[in-house]
């Protein structure tokens, strides 16, 4: 029975309850779900599978490995995590929505055949689309749209991939697929552009700010870690991913540095972190996958824990702005205790998560000898710590006074802070609960002098650049403005082209109706009125009144004139020559 119940069945059935649920039992039914998921998970065998044939294929809706399992944990205990801080938000949509969109996740991980991987796939789309659209501001409407548009494309370009890779291999089972021809290129950016890869990255920073308070917290968690666990199953190892992945460590700070919407800033840092994951899977050696997946993990705690401190902030006091905050750390201190915990883990701090999982992927660079993208790996541990280690709390918390006296968050969303906080200090402080799940076997010691002096000394340059650039007044100052992205090209070039096809396709519609409708066609209308009048006139008259004397004959001409003009005789001779012509074809055809 049990291998029957995969996780992902139970979230999204189980979600399809909640509206018909009254109150307080709709909050522990929401509960037990992700507790009843997880207990099915831990008591099934190990590598156990669930296979259905269909058309001759081996469907794989479920299928257990240590990776999966890796990302099946965190999966349930972030969107526990999820359900405790949104308990006090009385949307039924976006309480679905995000079970939905928890299980759809869990399927994607679970998934042992291209067919289930690829439905699970689309539904993480539509469930999230609802958790951006349930804000239900002009903003968000806009976003989702966007989001929906980018993420079809993406779906688009996966299923051909797809489909093209299974006409070449009479398979769809998943697993390794590696860059070898045009179908995998094209489930290769398919996958990317759920892992927001530069220039496909704008779908994130503009949809996540734009999302619910609960919303964004769990678009944070699925998505892109979704992403990060596809591509470390199918195309491990592959170098393209290297340089992707430092590419997208580096240009996310500088947006960052500027940014005034402080959930802005947070989704930059989120591609910024995702960068690590896709250099670490490029590398594909064992210490690098390890080092991707448990970086996944302690980035999904701690940068829930980020959205959720600044999802408090919005919830008492309507603002998330850097130019409209400050000092609220004397109204919500405990908030703000958790968010320098969660920026803390971020920057990499030692006796943190980030600590013990980002430097596996630093190492892992080290040991390749890939000094380049090993400089860029530390540029990008700088950028991330002035970013969200310090701008986050600094301007949210801190810095001038915006006056604001607000009550603390309420007490389901600091319990929902306060487990992610102290998960982020026990990983950081045990890190073998961590690396003792990772899907190869760890060999790997995070605390050694050179690990520890290496990044502190990094930490405490980069703290002292920005004391010295603020205090210099140096330090871009934070300005209301929209910063143009490259999202840009299809924004503008979107209307352009909406602009450019309306010209054209509408002026060839004019041109055909002017020849063909108002000219060709109505000429012949035109002639069909009164040409068979005037064909009887000529031909019939002298055939069918030559018998009549004079005075009848003008009487029946004029009768006869009048009927074809009316259409009467019109359709009968029609009729005639249409019999005519139907039967000169039969003939023929023998």
């Amino acid at each position: 029975m049990i291998d029957l119940l995969p996780p992902a069945f139970i979230f999204i059935f189980g979600a399809l309850l909640i509206p018909l649920l009254p109150g307080r039992i709709k909050s522990v039914y929401m509960l037990m779900l992700p507790v009843l998921s997880f207990f099915y998970l831990v008591n099934m065998p190990p590598e156990s599978a669930w296979q259905v044939d269909f058309l001759g294929f081996d469907l794989v809706p479920f299928k257990v490995d240590r990776l999966s399992l890796l990302f099946a944990y965190i999966y349930h205990l972030i969107s526990l995590i999820g359900i405790i801080y949104t308990m006090n938000l009385k949307s039924d949509l976006e309480k679905v929505s995000s079970l939905v969109y928890a299980g759809s996740a869990l399927g994607v991980v679970f998934a042992g055949d291209l067919f289930s991987f690829f439905v699970f796939w689309e539904m993480l789309t539509v469930s999230a689309l609802s958790l951006i659209w349930a804000r239900r501001t002009k903003a968000s409407q806009a976003a989702g749209f966007r989001y929906l548009m980018v993420h079809v494309f993406g779906g688009l370009v996966l299923l051909a991939g797809i489909i093209m890779y299974v006409n070449e291999q009479q398979s769809i089972a998943l697993g390794y697929i590696g860059l070898s021809s045009p179908a995998t290129y094209l489930i290769f950016m398919g996958m990317g552009i759920n892992a927001a890869w530069p220039f496909v990255h704008t779908w994130l920073t503009d949809s996540y700010p734009e999302a619910t308070i609960g919303g964004a917290v769990f678009l944070s968690a699925f998505t892109t870690k979704t992403a990060v666990y596809a591509l470390a199953r199918t195309f491990p190892g592959t170098e393209m991913l290297i340089w992707i992945g430092a590419a997208m460590t580096a240009f996310p700070i500088f947006f960052a540095v500027i940014e005034n919407d402080l959930r802005r800033v947070l989704s930059y840092s989120l591609i910024n972190q995702v960068g690590f994951m896709m250099v670490g899977i490029g590398i594909g050696t064992e210490l690098a996958i390890n080092g991707t997946a448990a970086h996944a993990f302690a980035h999904i705690l701690y940068k829930s824990l980020l959205f959720m401190s600044m999802g408090a902030v919005i919830f008492r006091t309507g603002k998330i702005k850097a130019t409209d905050l400050g000092g609220l750390y004397k109204s919500m201190p405990w908030t703000a205790l958790f968010c320098i915990i969660g920026a803390a883990s971020i920057s990499a701090f030692p006796l943190t998560s980030g600590f013990v999982s980002k430097s596996m992927v630093l190492d892992a660079a080290a040991h390749g000898h890939m000094a380049i993208v090993w400089l860029a790996l530390l540029f990008a541990s700088a950028g991330v710590f002035h970013h969200s280690g310090i701008k986050i709390p600094f301007f949210a918390f801190f810095s001038h006074d915006a006056g604001f006296r607000v009550k603390e968050a309420p007490a389901n969303m600091l319990i929902a802070m306060g487990i992610a906080a102290f998960l982020c200090i026990f990983i950081g402080v045990y890190p073998q609960f961590l690396y003792s799940i990772l899907p190869y076997p760890v060999d790997f010691v995070p605390y050694t002098l050179p690990h520890v002096s290496g990044q502190m000394q990094l930490l405490m340059f980069s703290a002292l650049a920005f004391t010295l650039l603020l205090r210099a007044g140096i330090y871009p100052a934070e300005i209301r403005a929209i910063n143009l992205d490259s999202d840009l090209i299809y924004r503008k070039g979107g209307r352009l082209f909406y602009i450019l096809a309306d010209k054209l396709f509408n002026g060839l519609n004019q041109v055909a109706e002017l020849v063909f409708i108002k000219g060709l066609t109505g000429t012949i209308t035109r002639f069909a009125q009164n040409g068979p009048a005037h064909l009887a006139n000529l031909v019939m008259t002298p055939i069918w009144l030559i018998t009549l004397d004079q005075e009848q004959r003008q009487k029946e001409k004029a009768l006869l004139y009048r009927n074809f003009s009316t259409g009467t005789m019109g359709l009968a001779i029609m009729a005639v020559f249409v019999s005519l012509f139907i039967g000169l074809i039969f003939v023929l055809s023998f």
